[in-house]
């Protein structure tokens, strides 16, 4: 018979330069965990023709976006390459409340801001890649930016490199699977975690009790 004890679902953050396989790796752990939902950022960015609003991003104008920030209504935001990202706050504490893991494929600097706002539920893991060659092959590999945003996404590079040690956990990203074994291991023991489960103390009482 399997106890299910009351717990709080946490924010996961994962966090790499472009092409060091943080949104592959994010895919595979919400293809693996029925437990873990995907936190939609909004975007002033132009939508790119696989992507589908309200799935990928909520895609938002210059204007909008900026009434949000006033509203307090973004857990952490950011300019990258000229556009505004930022996460929603309402239905993040809302999955958190019923006891589900919220995965976020973020840079350094919102998770900075996530740590300031709600720093008990983040737990957050930097994904590095096995050499600087790889990672520009990668990014080429894609073939979805120009070839000048490559290189400005390479440029790019060491600034979100030197942030690493901001992180919890770190992993090197040279095999997809071992490094998905290590973000499920992760995930697992911060969930086991006495904080997050607040129903431990009833349980305990009722062991007791039974005594």
């Amino acid at each position: 018979m399997s106890m299910q004890i009351k717990r709080r679902g946490l924010m996961l953050v994962l966090s790499s330069p472009s092409g060091a396989g943080k949104t592959t790796l994010s895919r595979r752990l919400l293809e693996s965990d029925s437990n873990v939902t995907m936190s939609i950022s909004a975007t002033t960015r132009a939508k790119r023709p696989s992507e589908v609003d309200g799935r990928d991003y909520f895609f938002i104008d210059d204007e909008k976006f900026q009434l949000m920030v006033k509203a307090g209504e973004f857990l952490e935001h950011a300019q990258v390459f000229g556009h505004h990202y930022g996460t929603p706050k309402q239905p993040v504490l809302e999955a958190l409340a019923a006891g589900r893991d919220v995965l976020f494929d973020i840079d350094w600097q919102g998770t900075q801001q996530l740590r300031q706002q709600v720093r008990e539920d983040v737990v957050t893991i930097f994904v590095l890649p096995p050499s600087r060659d790889e990672l520009e092959r990668r990014l080429r590999a894609r073939a979805q930016d120009s070839a000048e945003v490559v290189m400005r996404r390479m440029a790019k590079a060491n600034d979100e490199l030197s942030h690493w040690a901001e992180y919890d956990y770190v992993i090197v990203n040279d095999d997809i699977v071992r490094a998905q074994t290590h973000v499920e291991t992760i995930l697992a023991a911060e969930r086991l975690k006495r904080a997050r489960q607040p129903g431990i103390p009833e349980f305990v009482e009722g062991l007791m009790r039974e005594a």
